[in-house]
């Protein structure tokens, strides 16, 4: 496990605005480090008046002077309510399974921090202080897979955080290795925090690590879906379809954004392909091709018009302040609210997984169309090169199958499962963080789906020849043949290629190949 973490990264200022989908991705990916502004600091120092005067008040104030969920009616005395901040952290950080992603933890300690900066929270600006820090040293608490139903927000991952900044639990460092959180922070110079009324509660009610795994995942699906489209445009041409479907006019009496995009996007990936311009005579006796790869602007565009809608949820969910009860500084006062429930995120992120399935399905059938002689217009069964000896891509095509076939189960609504819990006092929650889990399931998935159709339709371009290919389509090919993934020949261990592929989709590097060629692609 590496950091990411140079001497010369950037830092994200982190104010009492959003942050924005860029430095949510630069702190979770780039190691990129964070201080707070002197707005947000002076938005902390304001709630936190607010929340010492309540807490000397004696009227009982939900969150400061009373406990939580279910326990909320009982009274805790000042000197008791250090000890409660402590034990709501502790029981909180609950979590079991195996260790949460570094990046989806960096992404929520960032989001988490952002709502204490907008001031609505209550906390002591010496706590948000520690919190930036620890993303600065890289020190990453250990989150486990299992502990949240969104609602109430991310309470067990959440907390397993809070718990770092108390000193206790543990925490990966810069280099990744696991040990005490009191013994990373000491090795960075930094002094644990001694929770004060509030800010337990504070650093553990929020929507974060639903929300950032879903920006995530949008910059991935962006990516993918750009990267599916020029799959779709290598599986066209090598397999003697039409380019005439993907032209603006027919696009245009349809006027979805998405579908737009992604036939501009065929249009351009086909542009100057002497496979294409082989068959487009008026001795071709094509009629039309098939759904998968006709209608794949379609489905691609679709895909993309659920991905920014996802987009507009999460923006939303950026410049929100999300946390149980809020103080409204201006007013003096503090409230209870349900801004806590995960719905809105939920929803969304279970879009995604549907869209993550659909995509990769269409992929398949797009690339199960090349092994099959009857359907493959002239190329060898399976790809192979010498069939029945050799068995070609024919287990390749499984491993889609599998992959998809999974994404389906993936697909199944985690947003529509809400269990009740906190004696019914939390009757009903969003189970949004396992949307979020499975959503990234998903999008793994599809880029392995992808990969293996731009593998095989690679393979079917060069078996074309002495056809050429697009000048785009050809640039990915020759990526391919330059990162050790041979061409045609007798069948060889194909693992390893089917894994060089997924990193080269994963990585973006195919979709620089192509938009080294036609530019960037929408």
């Amino acid at each position: 496990m590496t950091s990411g973490i140079t001497p010369d990264r950037p830092t994200v200022e982190v104010g009492v605005g959003p942050v924005s989908f860029a430095d949510v991705l630069a702190v979770a990916r780039d190691g990129a480090a964070v201080r707070i502004g002197g707005d947000a600091l002076a938005a902390i120092d304001r709630a936190r008046a607010v929340v010492d005067e309540l807490a000397a008040a004696p009227t009982p104030a939900y969150g400061v002077s009373t406990g939580f969920g279910a326990l909320a009616t009982r009274h805790i005395p000042t000197e008791m309510r250090a000890q409660l901040q402590r034990s709501l952290v502790r029981s909180h950080a609950a979590g079991s399974g195996p260790e949460v992603e570094r990046e989806v933890v960096r992404a929520l300690m960032l989001l988490r921090l952002s709502t204490l900066a907008t001031g609505h929270t209550g906390v002591r600006c010496e706590t948000a202080e520690l919190l930036a820090a620890l993303l600065t040293h890289a020190i990453t608490p250990v989150v486990r897979e299992y502990g949240s139903l969104g609602c109430s927000g991310d309470l067990a991952p959440l907390a397993h955080c809070a718990l770092a900044l108390m000193g206790e639990g543990e925490v990966r460092d810069a280099a990744g290795t696991l040990m005490p959180a009191a013994d990373a922070l000491a090795a960075a110079g930094l002094t644990p925090v001694e929770l004060v009324a509030k800010e337990g509660l504070a650093l553990i009610n929020g929507t974060d690590g639903m929300l950032g795994m879903l920006v995530l995942a949008i910059r991935d699906l962006r990516m993918l879906l750009r990267t599916a489209d020029i799959a779709a445009a290598m599986s066209v041409e090598g397999q003697l379809g039409t380019d005439r479907v993907f032209a603006p006019e027919l696009q245009a009496i349809r006027p979805h954004p998405g579908q737009a995009a992604s036939a501009a996007n065929l249009a351009a990936l086909l542009a100057d392909s002497g496979v294409v311009a082989s068959h487009r005579g008026p001795d071709c006796n094509r009629v039309q091709d098939a759904y998968s790869l006709r209608c794949s602007p379609q489905v691609h565009g679709a895909a993309r018009d659920t991905v920014e809608y996802a987009a507009t949820v999460a923006g939303r969910e950026l410049a929100s302040a999300v946390d149980n009860p809020v103080v409204l500084a201006d007013e003096s006062r503090v409230e209870s609210n349900g801004n806590f429930h995960g719905a809105p995120v939920a929803y969304v992120l279970d879009f995604l997984a549907i869209v993550a399935a659909d995509v990769a399905s269409i992929s398949e059938r797009r690339t199960d169309r090349f092994l099959d002689k009857a359907r493959n217009h002239g190329l060898p069964p399976f790809l192979a090169d010498d069939p029945g000896v050799d068995s070609g891509h024919m287990i390749a095509q499984y491993t889609q199958a599998a992959i998809v076939s999974e994404l389906k189960r993936l697909a199944a609504p985690a947003s529509v499962d809400s269990i009740p819990s906190s004696a019914m006092q939390e009757d009903h929650v969003s189970m949004g963080w396992s949307a979020a889990r499975k959503l990234r399931r998903a999008v793994d998935g599809l880029a392995r789906v992808v990969a293996i159709e731009v593998l095989t339709a690679a393979r079917a371009l060069d078996l074309r020849g002495p056809l050429t290919p697009s000048p785009a389509t050809g640039s990915v090919v020759r990526l391919l043949r330059e990162s050790g993934i041979d061409g045609p020949g007798p069948d060889r261990h194909l693992s390893p290629e089917i894994e060089a592929a997924v990193a080269l989709v994963a990585s973006g590097a195919v979709l620089e190949a192509a938009e080294g060629v036609v530019g960037p692609l929408r």
